[in-house]
């Protein structure tokens, strides 16, 4: 059983890191501009999805190998950094592509499947993610009590719902203003391209920052 102290306690912390933005908040609010709420909600449930596999992990000893080894973590952080960058890449296609075709903007189609699964690989491979939960999970589970890993995986699970909650927030105020430039098909097309741009300078910055070693 977690103590309950201890819940709140890491409850706090993990809001007012969700609140931060980063490189979770800057994907969910560069998807949502680039293709519009679904999409960004999809990408916010795959997103809390990732970043609980990485509770998973912690719990299961492989964060301590990931705090320990500078290679790993340096490769999991570009292969996140890549993937941003690619995800990017698209938006900007996609923007070129519908304002060169047509005077009403038209978002490019986007499953459901494969926005959770984008939002998914963001947030297992999010520096800031592994970072905390590596150094940061342990440290409020109770060791007296027992049942370590069910201690870490249901403090993890409750940092994943509030972080579901504040990204989803994110999400629809990005949302939000893109209906309202939706009323023009040019400003639509730029925001599309904005949306990209965004998550092109996010791969890059996630790629040139991090732990030092």
């Amino acid at each position: 059983m977690v103590d309950p102290h201890r819940l709140l306690a890491f409850c706090a912390m993990s809001l007012l890191l969700s609140a931060i933005p980063g490189p979770s908040v800057l994907f969910v609010i560069g998807r949502a501009l680039a293709h519009g709420r679904r999409t960004a909600m999809a990408s916010v449930l795959g997103n809390a999805l990732g970043g609980y596999a990485l509770v998973i992990a912690v719990a299961l000893g492989v964060g301590t190998l990931v705090e320990t080894s500078a290679v790993i973590f340096h490769a999991i952080k570009l292969a996140g950094a890549a993937y941003l960058i690619h995800l990017g890449v698209k938006a900007l296609r996609a923007s070129w592509s519908n304002r060169a075709r047509a005077a009403r903007f038209t978002p490019a189609p986007t499953s459901g499947t494969s926005s959770i699964w984008a939002g998914f690989v963001v947030g297992v491979t999010n520096p800031k993610s592994v970072i905390f939960l590596t150094a940061m999970l342990p440290q409020f589970v109770d060791r007296t009590a027992g049942h370590v890993i069910v201690q870490m995986l249901l403090l993890g699970l409750a940092g994943a719902l509030l972080a579901l909650v504040s990204d989803g927030l994110w999400g629809l105020t990005a949302s939000a203003a893109r209906t309202w430039f939706g009323r023009s098909p040019r400003r639509m097309s730029l925001v599309g391209g904005t949306g990209g741009l965004a998550m092109i300078g996010l791969g890059a910055a996630v790629a040139v920052t991090g732990r030092a070693d």
